[in-house]
């Protein structure tokens, strides 16, 4: 009876677990098309999300551009300069009243402007830095005196504005910058041919300035390098030095762990912690000069080494135990081991890590803040412990006057600074491509 039974009850549960994965397989296809429309509708969210981040990275380039590209280029005007040897009779020429000439040029131009109002409103159009541009002439030249030149100079940063084109001349003269005298001035010079417009080698080799047709970013692009010196000068050695010990020769215990994990938590600090720590220690206690590279270097410093620290550590991580192994095995010290074989292998990682480091170091504006490089700096800086700026900063500054010209020159410096953080993450990449291993 049991050997009857047995094979018909064997039969059923196959045929039994035959229907039930059927059953599965079918529910599992019935599935399908809805997870494959899930995985279409999830890949477009995807694509729809990486549109809207470049449409507003698009928006954002084309608004700083439209602002900005003005910045590269200034107007001037010709004005023909009688180097009258009685204005410049002073013993001392860098001392002689260049401005005389400027007027006296405008004067002759305009012989029926005669009022002390109208006077001052025609002065008003040339800018201040025309003095300075005869008197660099003169110190340069000095059998100038007594001949008369053609001298193109640059015009005043609202009537800069009218040539191009932002200044509404339909307005009332009350709501405009410029008056009704000034745009006929304007327009006559214009019909004559004594107005041009040439790039603006100011704006690269000029100091801060209150004048925007004389303010330039050189200054700041100076204070910024040595910087940016003394930053790579003092985080590399550090940071890598820290990263090898720490992953080579310290011990795992909880000191090492603790170090590890504060390491981490200062690489999340806001900035400004670090500004705040340079202005107590470096400044208050130190007494080192403020508004100096010296310590805005320091400063970055600080805020660097820890990127530096993981970076290289993942790039020392990277290394295949391999090679420890293998130059162990010959004889080769745990010092001669990390040196000559190690760390070769992980520097263009450290490096790839520095460099980024180095790019944030150099857009950050609140740890610079607080140790006084906001100052209005119009000398150049010559060495890293004269006051400078940065190039951060003076977009700071820039950005905080009301001036329709210092709005041109904010945006062309923001351009300047963003070629110049992707010119260095792209030495970054160019470096992590050309000396990267794979493993």
């Amino acid at each position: 009876m049991s050997d009857d039974v047995s094979p018909n009850n064997g039969s059923r549960q196959t045929a039994n677990g035959r229907s039930a994965t059927g059953r599965s397989i079918d529910i599992v296809r019935q599935g399908l098309p809805r997870r494959y429309r899930a995985e279409r509708r999830f890949r477009r969210y995807g694509q729809i999300a990486v549109a809207v981040s470049l449409a507003f990275l698009a928006l954002l380039f084309v608004s700083i551009i439209g602002k900005g590209y003005g910045a590269f280029v200034q107007t001037f005007v010709r004005l023909d300069v009688h180097f009258d040897p009685e204005i410049l009779q002073a013993e001392d020429l860098s001392s002689a009243n260049y401005q005389a000439l400027v007027k006296a040029s405008l004067q002759s131009r305009f012989p029926q402007v005669t009022s002390r109002q109208e006077k001052r409103a025609l002065g008003a159009m040339v800018s201040d830095g025309a003095a300075f541009q005869l008197r660099s002439m003169v110190l340069e030249e000095p059998e100038l005196i007594g001949t008369s030149r053609a001298v193109w100079v640059p015009l005043d940063d609202d009537i800069d504005m009218l040539a191009k084109g932002h200044i509404d001349r339909r307005l009332p003269e009350g709501d405009r910058r410029v008056s009704d005298r000034q745009l006929a001035w304007f327009d006559e010079w214009q019909a004559q041919g004594y107005i041009e417009k040439r790039f603006n080698r100011t704006f690269f080799t000029a100091g801060d300035s209150r004048e925007p047709e004389l303010a330039g970013i050189r200054g700041a692009m100076a204070g910024s390098f040595f910087t940016l010196v003394v930053t790579l000068l003092l985080a590399f050695p550090v940071g890598v030095a820290t990263a090898v010990y720490l992953e080579e020769f310290a011990p795992k215990n909880r000191w090492t762990d603790v170090v590890e994990v504060n390491i981490n938590n200062l690489a999340a600090v806001p900035s400004i912690v670090f500004g705040l720590l340079g202005l107590a220690i470096f400044i208050n206690f130190f007494g080192l000069p403020r508004s100096a590279p010296l310590v805005g270097g320091l400063v970055l410093t600080l805020m660097t080494l820890p990127v530096i620290i993981i970076a290289s550590r993942a790039s020392l991580q990277s290394v295949p135990p391999s090679i420890r192994e293998a130059a162990l095995g010959v004889g080769a010290s745990k010092m001669q081991t990390v040196l000559h074989h190690v760390f070769p292998l992980a520097l263009p990682g450290m490096l790839t890590g520095t460099i980024i480091g180095m790019a944030r170091a150099l857009g950050e504006t609140a740890p610079l803040l607080m140790i006084g490089m906001v100052a209005f700096i119009v000398d150049i800086p010559k060495s890293f412990l004269d006051p400078a700026t940065a190039l951060p900063v003076q977009v700071y500054l820039w950005a905080d006057s009301p001036e329709r010209a210092f709005v041109e020159r904010t945006s062309a410096a923001i351009l300047v600074l963003l070629a110049v953080l992707i010119a260095i993450n792209l030495l970054a990449v160019i470096l992590r491509n050309r000396f990267e291993r794979r493993w």
